[in-house]
């Protein structure tokens, strides 16, 4: 028998006990913050932060990327029926996160939290970026348990067949027969783990000259390349996106791609490298180091 295409009819819901509910999707989530929280206390095991710093890095981390993602959501793609019904956009559990928008909210994040603790923006950023793709990698495998987000149907043998997700005539009202359809969110995910080990390479590379702000500019580049070309077999999201010739994804994309290059450009006129040493062991004023 010639193998097709992958039937993909996994619940997204794992467990449930009364109203509770644990899925894939929070399970993986979670896990997003916990492994970016492990990596990024082995990179300042060296560099001397004190807990505090640490565990409240991890909370303006997790409130930006939870809030930024809600919001451009809703007024990237929906604005019209989030600003008719304002309450819904706290209704987070019913779903709608972009991706552009966690980007956003964590560099807002991210510029509150050096103005409090006083530190170097881009010193921080290139760090920061090494676990958000990381991040990324296991937040679209929670995409593929929920059985969205995938691409335009395809022949090819990896396709997905997404019981879960299947489409109804709009003039009978029948269920239509799934088809194999390109499966963008392991297409993404193994993209931003790829982005991961490079980024990292980069940050390992210790004999080497790298200023402040150039793996931040590198993922920049990277990540939102590979999602611009991603989308291209990627179903739209929205109804609005029919007919254009790049999708809201694709628009969202090309600024951060840009932002990028700038950013490495504007490294080659920055005089200094970021540092390799550790920060003086004393820490800020009241804090205790761990």
């Amino acid at each position: 028998m010639i193998f097709n295409a992958i039937t993909w009819n996994v619940d997204p819901e794992i467990f449930s006990i009364g109203s509770l509910s644990i899925r894939w999707y929070g399970l993986l989530f979670a896990t997003a913050f916990l492994a970016g929280y492990f990596v990024f206390t082995r990179f300042l095991a060296t560099e001397r932060l004190t807990s505090e710093m640490l565990d409240q890095l991890l909370i303006y981390i997790a409130v930006g990327t939870v809030v930024g993602a809600r919001l451009g959501h809703c007024f990237f793609y929906e604005p019209d029926y989030f600003l008719k019904n304002p309450v819904e956009i706290l209704k987070i559990w019913k779903g709608g996160l972009a991706s552009h928008g966690a980007a956003i909210g964590i560099l807002l994040a991210l510029w509150l939290y050096i103005r409090k603790y006083k530190l170097s923006f881009l010193w921080l950023i290139d760090r920061i970026v090494i676990v958000v793709a990381l991040g990324g990698a296991f937040i679209r495998l929670g995409n593929l348990f929920n059985s969205e987000i995938y691409g335009l149907p395809t022949d090819l043998p990896w396709g997905f067949e997404f019981v879960r997700d299947r489409l109804y005539d709009s003039n009978t009202g029948q269920l239509l027969p799934t088809v194999a359809r390109h499966p963008t969110q392991l297409y993404e995910s193994f993209s931003y783990l790829l982005i991961f080990v490079v980024l990292l390479t980069f940050y390992r590379k210790r004999h080497m000259q790298i200023r402040d702000g150039f793996i931040f500019g590198l993922f920049m580049i990277l990540l939102f390349s590979a999602r611009f070309l991603i989308e291209f077999v990627k179903n739209d999201q929205v109804a609005f996106e029919a007919g254009m010739k790049f999708n809201m994804g694709q628009l969202l994309s090309l600024p951060f791609i840009l932002a990028g290059v700038a950013m490495i450009l504007l490294t080659k006129m920055k005089p200094s490298y970021f540092s390799r040493e550790p920060l003086p062991k004393t820490p800020p004023k009241g804090r205790k180091a761990r």
